[in-house]
């Protein structure tokens, strides 16, 4: 790929900044770290977006985005991250919504992808289940044709956000007889349907956007089928190199950096400042030249994407593998360079970092050693790092 600066990226940047400027609601600025916004909050941004054109800032102009270059997509996700907008449903705009574009029927394209662009359609995304997260093809959930429908029977867990979402994108087991990624069918269903429950996860830190989802003889329509019977585990690669790609959260990578030079050039040490301290600024520059590596691995790893090349999966790999295994580190950079001060300092508004305060279960979201902790499930959702190395290891040794 073309490493060269884009000579319009700043023109773009000053845009997306204008824009922000003029149409983001003082109401929706302060998006909360690792959290999805509020659905209303969520909601009215989407329609903000798209009534400017920016309804899919990811996909192709011929599917009705912006068709925007991989180095636009990174200035408006950096931008919007900065200014504290509300954040998309992902799981339409990177996951489900590039499949239906992709793969998807005339029919289903009509019902479904309006409602992504207007938001009022909020998905989720049924993979995991007890006993089958990273070694997805184990799964067991069945699909069974009964007439013009199939009959669902089932467990999924950890669905983020499935007390929000109207619908589900769903692997299904439809063929227990062949080998295990053959048996495999993508369905779209209506969380409304009878014999769906949902159950709220509670993690440590009080929040809730996990959950598990049952499904008890749900009869979703045959016409909810995307693409064949037994092509689920194709289009789950299709999908996943995008969930890889878009894992390493590079806006939320550039936020942490920013946020310790911040309290490097405030926060004292000795005589000085910790800036002035080799150590610490030594460790910083690492991790900020670990921040740049990624930005550039998240450019070459879209622009296979778009060339279809058969090592954009393995790339995909490596990108969520090292992104992941950076936030970790930033976030635990972080806590640690506060001192006694890293489980109860928050930042204020103006990016000072001295401040002391209590959280509590209702407030879980203010102070620093949160994220830490939040992002050490990072290397495990999505496919954890060991199965990670396996597909890189599997598709290099192709090569």
């Amino acid at each position: 790929m073309d490493f060269r600066r884009d000579p319009n990226r700043d023109a773009f940047r000053e845009e997306v900044r204008a824009f922000l400027r003029e149409r983001l609601p003082a109401a929706l600025v302060g998006r909360k770290n690792g959290v999805r916004s509020e659905r209303a909050e969520l909601v009215q941004w989407q329609r903000i977006l798209n009534a400017h054109g920016w309804g899919a800032p990811y996909w192709s102009s011929e599917h009705g985005g912006t068709g925007w270059t991989v180095q636009q997509r990174l200035v408006f996700d950096e931008e919007c991250a900065a200014a504290g907008a509300p954040s998309q449903d992902n799981f339409a705009q990177k996951l489900v919504g590039p499949v239906l574009n992709h793969f998807a029927t005339p029919r289903q394209k009509a019902e479904h992808l309006p409602p992504i662009f207007s938001g009022e359609r909020l998905w989720c995304q049924g993979f995991s289940e007890p006993g089958s997260g990273s070694d997805l093809a184990s799964l067991r959930t069945q699909a069974v044709r009964d007439g013009g429908h199939y009959l669902v029977n089932g467990q999924k867990i950890w669905t983020s956000y499935a007390h929000q979402a109207d619908w589900i994108f769903l692997l299904v087991r439809t063929d227990p007889s062949v080998k295990k990624q053959a048996g495999i069918s993508f369905l779209l269903v209506d969380m409304k349907t009878p014999g769906i429950t949902v159950r709220p996860i509670i993690s440590i830190d009080g929040r809730h956007h996990l959950n598990e989802t049952f499904f008890d003889n749900v009869r979703v329509p045959m016409s909810n089928l995307v693409g064949a019977e037994g092509e689920g585990w194709k289009l789950t690669k299709f999908l996943l190199n995008n969930e890889h790609a878009s894992a390493a959260d590079l806006p939320t990578l550039l936020r942490m950096l920013n946020g310790l030079k911040s309290l490097a050039r405030r926060a004292p040490a000795g005589t000085g400042s910790l800036l002035e301290r080799h150590e610490f600024a030594l460790r910083l520059a690492r991790l900020e030249a670990e921040v740049r590596a990624i930005s550039v691995l998240v450019q070459r790893v879209a622009a296979m994407e778009a060339d279809h090349s058969p090592a954009a999966h393995a790339m995909g790999s490596i990108l969520k593998l090292r992104g992941t295994e950076l936030q970790q580190k930033l976030s635990e950079f972080l806590v640690e360079s506060l001192g006694d001060h890293g489980a109860v300092a928050c930042p204020a508004a103006d990016g000072h970092f001295g401040a002391e305060r209590e959280t509590s279960r209702q407030d879980p979201l203010g102070d620093i050693a949160s994220e830490m902790f939040y992002r050490r499930a990072a290397t495990i959702y999505g496919g954890s790092s060991e199965i990670q190395r396996g597909i890189i290891a599997k598709m290099m040794f192709q090569f």
